[in-house]
């Protein structure tokens, strides 16, 4: 007989290890949104993210009316295309090349 103890474990036959999902280790990045518990609350953070934007339109337009203003000829302002598509999708107007 052999003797001393095994320097590894058999397996058994019929049973399978469960493997490992790649987990990833340390904080995620991004924030976090935690679910309010009542439904006034969700109300309150729209009324507050729509005010939000009304104040910033309204500096905006005050900000770019003074400047037009003390300016001797008419200002334009010129605001960046907003696309919905795919960012590898082809833009029109533009070449392949």
């Amino acid at each position: 007989m052999a003797q001393g103890t095994k320097k590894f474990k058999t397996q058994r036959p019929g049973v399978t290890k469960k493997t490992h999902q790649n987990k990833l280790k340390g904080p995620r990045k991004g924030g976090r949104i935690i679910a309010p518990k009542k439904a006034q609350v969700v109300e309150q953070q729209k009324l507050k993210k729509g005010l939000e934007i009304a104040i910033r339109n309204k500096i905006e337009k005050d900000v770019t009316h003074k400047a037009s203003l003390s300016l001797h000829k008419p200002l334009s302002v010129v605001k960046g295309a907003e696309r919905k598509g795919n960012p590898g999708e082809a833009r029109p107007g533009t070449s392949s090349k």
